[in-house]
């Protein structure tokens, strides 16, 4: 009994390997705006398709870090997702006001190489990828409470991160300027 389990579960590994290969490793993801981050599909029949004559607001909330230090910050990476996903749809960068604020264990994220590479040992990965957020149109901004909490003087943050007053006073600013809060 035991072995005709092992063979069919063997059978239905063999099944599914190529077709889950297939689904991740189509060939169909695209970079539409930031290039090399945040990949995505592109669908134009999908319901949901944002308007394109329309400015769209959200406010990404990052309290996450890499899991792995020497990869870019998943999260980010989210946020560049988004940003291909509003584009992909048509919708240019004037009508795209997205706002990042990073936070808790996640400033670590934000630090400048010098910095990153003293506490890590290699430069920061994120630094492309916020360097390609900016130059997408998002604001980026750290909470200047996490830099203090965390021993981190605001002259280690990154260049393209602005140091704002703290995350929970960006929170309750962008979301009384009508940004959708988006957890990460």
């Amino acid at each position: 009994m035991k072995i005709r389990l092992f063979v069919l579960a063997m059978l239905a590994l063999l099944i599914a390997s190529p077709l889950a290969a297939g689904a991740a490793d189509n060939g169909a993801w695209e970079h539409p705006e930031i290039d090399g981050f945040g990949h995505i599909q592109a669908l134009p029949d999908a319901v949901g398709q944002p308007a394109p004559d329309k400015v769209h607001k959200a406010l990404f909330d990052v309290t996450k870090p890499s899991k792995d230090k020497s990869k870019p910050n998943p999260r980010l990476d989210h946020v560049a997702r988004a940003v291909n996903v509003f584009a992909s749809a048509g919708v240019a960068r004037d009508k795209r006001d997205f706002v990042v604020v990073i936070h808790g264990p996640a400033t670590v994220s934000v630090l400048n190489d010098a910095q990153y590479e003293k506490h890590f040992d290699h430069k920061n990965p994120n630094q492309k990828l916020i360097a390609a957020l900016r130059e997408a149109g998002v604001t980026v901004h750290v909470c200047g409470q996490a830099l203090a909490e965390h021993g981190f003087e605001q002259s280690w943050v990154d260049s393209n991160v602005d140091v704002a007053l703290s995350a929970l006073s960006d929170l309750i600013i962008y979301g009384n300027r009508g940004y959708p809060l988006v957890p990460l």
